[in-house]
């Protein structure tokens, strides 16, 4: 067989039929949540909640409780994104795409520090002999749990976190065999790209789709 299709389907070959099946909802939905955000479409919190819900059970079944950790939040940050992007005041939204101040990038960092913390002691409790690759995973926890919130409260900088989290997760997973979702943070990698592109050219818009 080809080493390509090795490489992806190898690591199924003796994985419950189920979690497969569940992965690939994931996948799907995974995809759609993030061409919804890159439009400022509303539409990204329902799908992504698909996929976030799924991604957590998948982890948990895992073991790898720093991804786990990640997805529950995205689930939680997802119900508020969800109301937030929804507010108006006078049929306008009252969220708008904007930069961060230094109040926010402070905040942002706060969290970023905070969830690399939160996510070891995670590790430790339950007792997860951490090796590298679990280092880097709680680096990316950090970066992906501050661009969520940037996200939630429509801000640009949040593309930059997730471009950045995204290259380093793509051969994270591949390492740890799961070709569908490295391929997964392939195509997050240039959605995030576009996204970047497509907020900053509609930068203060009163206007944007909610």
């Amino acid at each position: 067989m080809n080493p390509i299709f090795d490489f992806f389907l190898e690591p199924y070959y003796n994985r419950p039929g189920y979690l497969i099946v569940l992965e690939a909802i994931a996948f799907f939905f995974g995809i759609a949540s993030v061409v919804y955000a890159k439009k400022a479409n509303i539409l990204v919190y329902p799908t992504g909640l698909v996929a976030t819900v799924i991604t957590v059970y998948i982890f948990l079944k895992d073991e790898l409780m720093g991804d786990m950790m990640m997805n529950f939040y995205y689930s939680v940050m997802s119900i508020y994104g969800w109301w937030n992007w929804s507010r108006k005041k006078e049929d306008t939204y009252v969220v708008p795409i904007s930069r961060t101040n230094t109040k926010e990038k402070i905040i942002g960092f706060g969290m970023f520090i905070l969830t690399m913390v939160v996510t070891y002691i995670v590790y430790r409790a339950y007792g997860t002999e951490i090796n590298s690759s679990n280092y880097i995973d709680i680096f990316t926890s950090g970066v992906f749990f501050t661009a969520m919130w940037f996200m939630a409260n429509k801000k640009l900088e949040n593309w930059t976190l997730w471009i950045l989290a995204d290259i380093i997760t793509v051969p994270l997973y591949a390492y740890r065999g799961w070709g569908m979702l490295s391929l997964q943070y392939l195509i997050f990698t240039v959605l995030a790209i576009q996204g970047y592109l497509a907020w900053k050219k509609n930068l203060n818009n009163p206007g944007t789709s909610g």
